[in-house]
Formats: C-alpha cells, structure tokens, sequence
C-alpha cells in the first residue's frame, strides 16, 4: 500500500492522483482506466474521472493501493 499526501491540499481529483502515483503513464490513460471501471474508491467503483479524493479515503486500480493522507 502506497500512502498519499495531500500536502496542505483539501483533495485531489482522482485522474490526477492516478498519474502523479505512476499508477497510470498519463492523464489520457488514466481518464481510460476510471471509464473502463477499473478504480475503486473505498471499495466502490467510481466512473466519475474528476471525483475528488480526500484525506481518508483509499483507491484501487491494477493492484496498486493508495491510502491518502493529510
């Protein structure tokens, strides 16, 4: 499990977190993953690419986990 630090930030939108964590190669590419239903937040599929991710909440996608933090 890889931890994420929002850094002062209130959340982050979920393509955006999927890139800068090296989970996918390009916002392109993440954008497809989240339309293809392949991330889940907090256990739930989430199709929505600009959702935005707390401190608190945990994705998954390709068997990578992310936990982010404050």
């Amino acid at each position: 499990m890889e931890e994420f630090a929002l850094a002062g930030h209130e959340f982050i939108e979920l393509h955006k977190l999927l890139k800068v964590t090296a989970v996918a190669l390009s916002g392109g590419e993440a954008k497809v993953m989240v339309a293809e239903g392949l991330v889940t937040v907090d256990g739930v599929v989430e199709l929505r690419k600009r959702c935005k991710i707390h401190s608190g909440q945990t994705v998954e996608c390709n068997g990578n986990t992310i936990a982010v933090v404050e």
